[in-house]
């Protein structure tokens, strides 16, 4: 029988609709990706965003302390002597309030914080405190270290600003590398100038002066002429670019946390300084740093 008319048309019909859905297919087809390389005809393939920065714990449960001798509190309780139970960082002393009593309680303190700081120290040290502060497993280590690498006979013999920076790098790398996760709060380098021109109206601190302590910034308290003058300003000068490296290294670790400056800018009154040497901060200043390192820790965002 022949086929009907009508029959015929609505074949042709689907033919049709047939090849309009190929050929919307085969335009979808080409906006997706063959496998090797961005969809062709369509945008690159997003890259996956990367994974936000570690929040700041600003209750870690345990504190490991490096640096030099205003942590191990050299001279805060006796002369040329250290006294580690007034740290500002991991000490006892219930006048102070270490950052770790604060942080952690009077008893805790005393077992979860660890100070690994020498008296005399420079940054070439560094390193090797970080190694032996890694072995506590400590959630946060406390950095205060600088003035003897500016402190010494003289301006010559001041560490270069290069080798500070190579040090300190070294130092968090070695921390990192046992230690991945521990938080580091880095404290700037004191105002040296500003600790001469406190202690320098105490006559007996600069009797101390004369055995050799800072000569670089201590010695011939009382000369102002222009050599003594640029001198001074040459030592302050290099913390201030001690520091600079201390900011700048700490920015590129996701867990680190610089104080902003707030230990150079602090104002020690003759109050604050060792009675023996009026240099070192005595059991107030101690008590001060304290003050200052646990605002920092525990503020929201690090100081600008």
């Amino acid at each position: 029988m022949p086929e009907h008319s009508s029959c015929r048309r609505v074949r042709r019909c689907a033919v049709t609709l047939t090849a309009v859905v190929a050929a919307g297919s085969a335009v979808l087809t080409g906006c997706t990706s063959d496998g090797d390389g961005p969809a062709r005809g369509g945008s690159a393939t997003r890259s996956p965003a990367p994974a936000p920065a570690p929040a700041w714990d600003a209750r870690p449960a345990s504190i490991a302390a490096v640096g030099d001798s205003i942590t191990r509190g050299f001279d805060a309780c006796s002369v040329f002597a250290d006294c580690p139970e007034v740290s500002w960082a991991t000490g006892t002393d219930g006048a102070v309030r270490s950052l770790a009593v604060r942080l952690l309680g009077a008893s805790k303190a005393v077992t979860h914080s660890w100070n690994h700081a020498v008296s005399g120290a420079r940054m070439a040290q560094l390193p090797e405190q970080m190694a032996q502060a890694a072995k506590e497993r400590p959630e946060l280590v406390t950095v205060m270290i600088g003035a003897n690498d500016a402190c010494r006979d003289s301006v010559r013999l001041m560490t270069p600003v290069a080798d500070f920076r190579t040090s300190f790098e070294a130092s968090v790398r070695r921390l990192r590398a046992a230690a991945p996760k521990a938080q580091i709060y880095v404290s700037s380098v004191p105002d040296l100038k500003r600790l001469w021109s406190t202690g320098r109206e105490n006559p007996l601190g600069k009797q101390i002066w004369k055995l050799g302590i800072c000569r670089s910034m201590l010695a011939d308290a009382d000369d102002m002429g222009a050599a003594a003058v640029a001198r001074r300003e040459a030592v302050r000068a290099r913390v201030v670019a001690y520091n600079e490296v201390l900011r700048e290294v700490c920015a590129r670790d996701e867990r680190c946390r610089y104080d902003g400056g707030a230990v150079f800018d602090y104002r020690f009154t003759g109050k604050q300084l060792s009675e023996w040497d009026w240099f070192h901060p005595g059991r107030d200043g101690q008590a001060r740093l304290a003050e200052i390192a646990y605002r920092n820790v525990t503020a929201a965002a690090p100081p600008a």
